[in-house]
């Protein structure tokens, strides 16, 4: 504990105030969670039920634990420092002390995080849902909202209707609706909740803080914000999934990981024939060439079609058996699929095998498969 106990204490530094959860625990926390993996709430069960956690991070045993949400908070907190990078610095003290990782040189990623099932909500949605879901989940907070929630009438489902078009209006219903949010925060927060109404309290206000900031000349306090001109490092972007988080291709790569794309097995129209990789793909000049040579040009669908030339050519048995010839349908990154599928140099990553690819990860409540990223996507047509 004496490395968390430093680490703890540097959270603190040139901070305002003291929060509530010790930053020496937090700091074993968010270090564990980095080394199991464990999104925000399977970290908050672990923390609250498993024993070796409790004594890793110095927690007494009937330590209740804490809500998801105060990860995102302490998240932002290191963001801000001026050490950002401080958990992954210890991640990577302890991996060389304990060896855990020695003679391995290569770490697949679950790529389950890439697919989602939620939908992305802008900031009225899920002010409007955080809200709802308060008054719904929190013995006696229907009543509050109606008295201090004065910005929509939130007994009413759906949006606001205001004029959408009209620049002005959206402007006033932005810091109404984080008014009501943070006026019913207020309402509720001495309250003995249990997990659930406290889990919808924490989520109403990180959702009224995370996408808004004071509007010119004011500090917040007299309710005049505006939407920020920025989004969050680490924004819940839907209510109905608050450990959805946006995954982008690039900053896969400036964190110094390789994407690795497992498109759906290739499929030749006849046995042991030709598959579209033996067909060369000029994207610049906008053609496809057929193993025997016949070029055609590429329809704005891009597709390729060989018709005619497929009638006396000598390797059509191996290449198609439709009466009007072979007929490609190139996918819009057809070059990032071939290339995925190309043979390496290395031994790793393995070439597809014959049988639908899938990525699983085991969660605490059970198990949950998505498929990857492109594994679906069309390659060829005959």
């Amino acid at each position: 504990m004496q490395g968390f106990e430093r680490l703890g204490g540097a959270l603190l530094d040139g901070a305002v105030g003291r929060p509530s959860l010790p930053a020496t625990r937090m700091a074993a926390v968010l270090t564990l969670q980095v080394l199991d993996d464990y999104s925000d709430r399977e970290t908050a069960e672990a923390a609250r039920f498993d024993v070796r956690w409790k004594v890793a991070i110095g927690a007494p045993l009937d330590d209740p634990g804490f809500d998801p949400s105060s990860l995102v908070y302490w998240r932002n907190r290191i963001a801000r420092s001026a050490r950002p990078h401080r958990i992954s610095d210890a991640v990577r003290k302890i991996v060389e002390e304990t060896g855990v990782l020695r003679g391995r040189r290569r770490r697949a990623v679950d790529s389950a995080i890439l697919a989602g099932a939620v939908a992305t909500q802008d900031t009225v949605t899920q002010l409007v849902a955080a809200i709802g879901k308060v008054a719904r989940e929190v013995p006696g907070a229907a009543e509050q909202v109606a008295a201090v929630c004065t910005g929509h009438d939130h007994c009413r489902p759906g949006r606001p209707v205001i004029g959408w078009d009209d620049p002005a209006a959206k402007d006033a219903l932005v810091p109404a609706l984080v008014s009501d949010a943070n006026a019913l925060v207020a309402a509720l927060q001495d309250r003995d909740l249990d997990e659930r109404a406290a889990s919808a309290l924490a989520l109403l206000a990180l959702v009224a803080g995370q996408d808004v900031e004071p509007a010119g000349g004011s500090d917040g306090t007299g309710g005049r914000w505006r939407i920020a001109r920025k989004v969050a490092g680490d924004r819940v972007i839907c209510t109905a999934g608050p450990d959805a988080r946006h995954a982008r291709r690039g900053a896969i790569c400036d964190a110094g990981h390789r994407a690795v794309i497992k498109p759906k097995p290739l499929q030749a129209p006849v046995q042991g024939g030709f598959t579209v990789d033996d067909f060369a793909a000029d994207e610049q000049a906008g053609t496809a060439t057929c193993p025997a040579g016949h070029t055609v040009t590429l329809s704005r669908t891009r597709i390729a079609t060989f018709g005619a030339r497929c009638r006396d050519c000598p390797l059509r048995a191996r290449c198609t058996t439709c009466k009007t010839g072979r007929t490609l349908v190139l996918h819009p990154r057809d070059d990032l699929l071939r290339t995925s599928t190309r043979p390496s140099s290395t031994s790793w990553p393995p070439r597809t095998s014959g049988s639908s690819i899938r990525c699983t990860r085991r969660c605490a409540a059970g198990t949950r498969s998505a498929r990857s990223p492109g594994s679906s996507a069309p390659r060829s047509r005959t």
